[in-house]
């Protein structure tokens, strides 16, 4: 499918070939750390680690704790794989923590970082740069026990009109997010969130078809095969998404030509606008009469055998340890 021509495209046969000599690296993959998403994050880092040392990296599995900085130190090493999921690992905490030690990383960087994992700035750039989001507010938790919030939830469901998306601004794999269909359900909603941030975002409900972007690249991007997910349970919740058996998955997603075109033009737009280097993914949903509305920007997809960046990669050619050596060449690429 043909991409818009200020977005330079590389072809899925240089992804396999243009990272040539990158092996016998000594390489750190940083994976579980302490945010709710830990398990998922032990799984991605694993699974990775497996394809580095096949590879023939010299590999080094690291985990947050009081010995991580002096182990940078101690070790040298060449780059790190950043596995985290979660606060700490996708907020640019890590990030800049290893800009500070002259560590090489995979990913985007601090701004990208803390931007892409607050979902209400991100809306912001969003609305900002013309790239279609559902419409929302944001309150938070001080606003209920100092203001009296509670009260003004009626009228955010006057204004967005129900359903409602209930939103953590800063947490990932949709923990802690619940749709509340009426007014009545709207305040249990809003305090589950609050068990996960201390912000939350209400966001207008759109139905269409939600579908996976992953982009690849520096100066020139790659868009991988659009990945459809379909959920039994109606939401792509936390289970649904690492639970096998929970969702169906097309890839290509089910889209017509336009929709895939636009699809891929808004996801491409919103990694240029955050300022993404190396990889992320773009979470839309193409609404019924086929405009794609980005809904969050993920800057440390998943690696597991479930997640939607692998599916993605696979689509396109890339087997599992291509994509690795891929996001390896990549990072390199940010320090040449």
């Amino acid at each position: 499918m043909p991409l818009a021509s200020r977005y330079p495209v590389q072809t899925s046969d240089h992804l396999r070939t243009s990272n040539r000599g990158l092996n016998g690296m000594r390489i750190g993959v940083l994976m579980g750390g302490r945010s709710l998403e830990r398990d998922v994050s032990l799984r991605s880092g694993r699974r990775v680690s497996r394809a580095l040392t096949e590879l023939g990296h010299d590999v080094l599995d690291l985990d947050v704790d009081e010995r991580l900085v002096p182990t940078l130190k101690e070790e040298r090493l060449d780059l790190v794989y950043i596995a985290l999921h979660g606060k700490f690992g996708e907020d640019g905490t890590v990030q800049e923590l290893f800009e500070i030690l002259d560590v090489p990383y995979t990913g985007p960087g601090v701004f990208s970082s803390a931007i892409g994992f607050n979902k209400a700035l991100s809306k912001e750039i969003f609305q900002r740069e013309g790239i279609p989001t559902p419409p929302f507010f944001v309150l938070s938790e001080a606003t209920f026990q100092e203001m009296g919030a509670l009260y003004s939830l009626g009228a955010v469901g006057d204004k967005l009109g129900f359903p409602l998306v209930v939103k953590p601004v800063a947490q990932g794999s949709a923990l802690g997010v619940k749709v509340a269909a009426t007014r009545d359900e709207l305040p249990e909603a809003v305090r589950s969130a609050l068990h996960y941030d201390d912000r939350v975002l209400l966001e207008k409900y759109v139905k269409g078809t939600e579908v996976a972007a992953s982009i690849l690249g520096n100066e020139y991007l790659e868009a991988l095969p659009l990945v459809e997910t379909v959920p039994r349970s109606g939401f792509f919740d936390f289970d649904s998404r690492y639970t096998p058996g929970l969702t169906e998955y097309y890839c290509p997603a089910r889209l017509d030509d336009d929709a895939s075109q636009r699809s891929v033009e808004a996801a491409l737009h919103t990694h240029r606008a955050l300022g993404c280097l190396n990889v992320s993914r773009v979470d839309i949903i193409v609404d019924e009469t086929g405009v794609p509305q980005v809904l969050e920007l993920n800057i440390s997809p998943g690696m597991t055998e479930t997640s939607l960046l692998p599916m993605a990669a696979e689509t396109a050619g890339l087997d599992f340890n291509d994509l690795v050596k891929r996001l390896v060449g990549l990072a390199m690429e940010k320090y040449s």
